[in-house]
């Protein structure tokens, strides 16, 4: 068992594995605490898939990293490449807890392609770190921030998400702090 302060990152098919790694340093350096990608599991998504709106349940996928992962002490982050929803929401990038356990991401809409523009593996690499960063921040109890450069402030276009830094602002980071030291 790891402690509160650890963070598993999960994939979750369907899933780009190669994505996963890089996560590992920008989530350290952000919530100063040991990050692991396990190896041993992989979660299948196809339970959450929703057949009418071509589209995996992001509530659903954390229900099942609660049920599945119900032992571990730390948080954990779901990745995935399947394209999320929640009912109200024409897609999200991700979702979490608030101050909770799990918060999952996808990089479906946060690749270049999916706008008619030449793949950019950078890009969307950043991207993935600016919104696990943003859903881990609500699950140890983040809410948005009005500030546009930091990761906590709300995005609903990939362009968003290219204004915003990888940083928590200093209101943001406080409050993380308190949080973290809470653990």
């Amino acid at each position: 068992m790891a402690n509160a302060s650890s963070i598993l990152i999960v994939a979750i098919s369907p899933v780009d594995r190669t994505l996963l790694q890089p996560l590992v340093k920008p989530l350290t350096s952000a919530f100063r605490c040991r990050i692991e990608v396990t190896r041993a599991v992989q979660l299948d998504g196809s339970f959450a898939f929703n057949l009418s709106r071509n589209q995996y349940s992001s509530t659903a996928l954390i229900t099942s990293l609660l049920e599945k992962f119900e032992d571990f002490d730390g948080r954990i982050l779901g990745v995935t490449s399947g394209d999320l929803f929640v009912p109200v929401l024409t897609y999200v990038f991700g979702e979490a807890q608030l101050d909770g356990k799990v918060a999952v991401v996808s990089s479906h809409r946060l690749r270049e392609e999916l706008y008619g523009l030449a793949p950019d593996p950078n890009l969307l690499n950043l991207r993935l770190v600016k919104e696990s960063i943003h859903e881990l921040g609500h699950a140890f109890g983040l809410l948005h921030c009005n500030n546009y450069l930091c990761v906590m402030h709300s995005s609903t276009g990939a362009e968003e998400i290219d204004v915003k830094t990888d940083r928590f602002c200093s209101t943001c980071s406080g409050q993380l702090l308190s949080k973290l030291g809470d653990n």
